[in-house]
């Protein structure tokens, strides 16, 4: 090679950063029917990564054991997942590196009565919980033990597989009180005051803020780390195109942040499940922030801390080591 060749190269180093590895056939993009998925969907529509596959595209799991299942088979590159989750498949032994927290807060308890404020405003009722065992009930049950409520004597749990499931025991007056994260909240209100599903369904409020009772109760700033994505085996150690999906993942959040009814067609047209209009609701009031894992760290190992207090097999029995959270990206060059 000679100097001027080898000169041209140097200089292009220097100015576009390290040479992206070689093109994926395929890149697939997973994540549930709620707020966290936006960015990915957007992603895909506005071909965000198509200079790193061949065919980047998005599917969805409908429950935490289609996601661990997903996880373990190897059926995705990107998942949006709980961070309790990607903690406890890295502590079983999964290949996965957390990349961002950007689920701060996404959590309301939807009721029929306005007037409850906090967790003991909840004693001697039934509260309808999606996911047994997982986020929304995690949450819950750590934030009723510190306002000092027994979830047996003092509350009646009633479990259903999905979100959807809950919505529709509160719009047909099945339940009062019922725990639910955006957008199914709004997708709810929604129905419950307009068309025909209006002329029978009760008056539903965004009653009991969980982001505000875990900042009262914990006293800490009010948000939860509640969930990110994860990078897979196959694409983890591979730090150009984990900082191409962090810029990118980033910049479709505040993307969505600003064309909240254009984003709410595009998620919509691949979780039919949900209206494109609750989806552009929820934009108004869901705390989002894509933050580096490995600034957010110290926010998910409190998170981390109290739930090993309540029960270690909720994270895999420990804190996940340093290797679990993606580097910090490369500072730009001026």
């Amino acid at each position: 090679m000679n100097t001027a060749i080898r000169l041209l190269l140097t200089v292009l180093l220097f100015v576009c950063g390290p040479v992206m590895a070689e093109k994926l056939p395929r890149l697939v993009l997973a994540g549930p029917s709620s707020s966290v998925s936006n960015p990915l969907i957007h992603m895909v529509e506005s071909g965000a990564l198509d200079d790193l596959a061949d065919k980047v595209e998005f599917v969805s799991w409908r429950d935490p054991d289609q996601l661990r299942l997903m996880a373990l088979n190897g059926q995705a590159d990107v998942l949006a997942m709980p961070v309790n989750v990607a903690a406890n498949l890295y502590n079983r032994g999964a290949k996965l590196r957390l990349l961002n927290v950007s689920t701060w807060g996404l959590l309301w308890l939807v009721s029929r009565d306005p007037g409850l404020t906090r967790m003991a405003d909840l004693r001697g009722k039934e509260v309808t919980m999606p996911f047994r065992g997982d986020m929304p009930d995690i949450l819950f049950g750590l934030l009723a033990e510190r306002e000092g409520l027994n979830l047996r004597e003092d509350l009646r749990l009633r479990y259903v597989a999905t979100p959807i499931d809950a919505m529709q025991l509160l719009l047909t007056r099945r339940t009062d009180h019922a725990l639910l994260a955006e957008p199914a909240i709004s997708m709810a209100l929604r129905k419950a005051n307009s068309g025909a599903l209006s002329l029978v369904a009760p008056e539903l409020h965004r009653s009991l803020d969980l982001q505000q009772e875990w900042g009262r109760l914990l006293q800490r700033e009010a948000r939860i780390p509640q969930a990110g994505i994860a990078l897979m085996a196959s694409i983890k150690d591979k730090p150009a195109v984990a900082e191409r999906i962090a810029a990118a993942y980033a910049e479709s959040l505040q993307w969505c942040a600003e064309h909240a009814q254009a984003c709410g067609q595009q998620v919509a047209g691949y979780l039919k499940m949900l209206d494109a209009e609750a989806i552009s609701d929820s934009l108004a009031v869901a705390q989002m922030e894509a933050v580096p894992a490995a600034q957010a760290r110290e926010e998910v190992e409190f998170f981390f801390e109290q739930l090993l207090q309540k029960n270690p097999a909720l994270i895999g029995g420990k804190l996940p080591a340093a290797d679990f959270y993606a580097p910090a990206p490369a500072p730009a060059r001026p």
